[in-house]
């Protein structure tokens, strides 16, 4: 029983995952860089959303949070003026949100009854015959073309979708679900701040509204869970 639970949860993870990130890479084809960020985010508030018909209720504090987060990601990842029609690229970014908060709701619902990393192996197998199965059907793959992009391919597949997802299934044990894709959507932070440190990226003072924002969000979603302790 404990090993199909394993197995179903891994498959199911995997499944959403794959299909979250194809429809986010084909998404960012159609539409600018910073209003896929916004939207693949938007998943902060679809998981509460959905946490609701789960009977998962979330405190004042987290639904005053959700807001801010999405307040300050608003000002992070769009420039000012620009439009926000949705298009295709938009409406296949948004599918992306919505598989994504699926996925968060499926490691929230199998992480505590199973081993958090062997759910992650198995997670990124069926991700990994998927995506070989769609590349195949969708593309002409050739070595040339995969020695080329080797170091990228490397990099996120060992540290940005193995090592980063696995922490995802470990860290939210536990953790509420719309808690944790708060913390999740930090990745929009990061990715300025890293813009900074690494390629010499000035922020601007819009952009330092919205991280401090996403930074109070996550202290106050915090909140109640502190008072509790103290």
């Amino acid at each position: 029983s404990d090993r199909k639970t394993l197995i179903t949860g891994g498959i199911c993870c995997g499944i959403l995952l794959c299909f979250a990130s194809n429809f986010q890479q084909f998404g960012i084809k159609y539409t600018s860089v910073g209003k896929a960020g916004f939207i693949t985010a938007c998943y902060i508030v679809i998981v509460p959303i959905i946490g609701i018909f789960l009977k998962k209720k979330c405190s004042p504090f987290i639904w005053i949070a959700v807001i801010l987060s999405l307040c300050g990601l608003y000002l992070l990842c769009l420039t000012p003026g620009e439009g926000f029609a949705i298009g295709k690229g938009e409406l296949l970014v948004l599918i992306c949100a919505f598989l994504f908060s699926l996925h968060i709701l499926t490691i929230d619902h199998f992480s505590p009854l199973v081993d958090g990393v062997k759910m992650s192996c198995i997670q990124f197998l069926t991700g990994g015959i998927l995506g070989a199965v769609f590349m195949f059907l969708f593309e002409n793959p050739s070595i040339a073309m995969i020695l080329s992009a080797a170091g990228p391919i490397l990099y996120t597949g060992i540290m940005s979708t193995g090592v980063g997802y696995t922490l995802q299934i470990v860290g939210q044990k536990g953790l509420n679900p719309t808690v944790a894709a708060l913390i999740l959507s930090l990745e929009s932070v990061f990715s300025a701040l890293s813009g900074y440190v690494f390629l010499h990226q000035v922020l601007t003072t819009r952009e330092l509204i919205g991280c401090a924002l996403m930074f109070i969000a996550i202290v106050l979603a915090q909140l109640p869970d502190i008072r509790r302790k103290v």
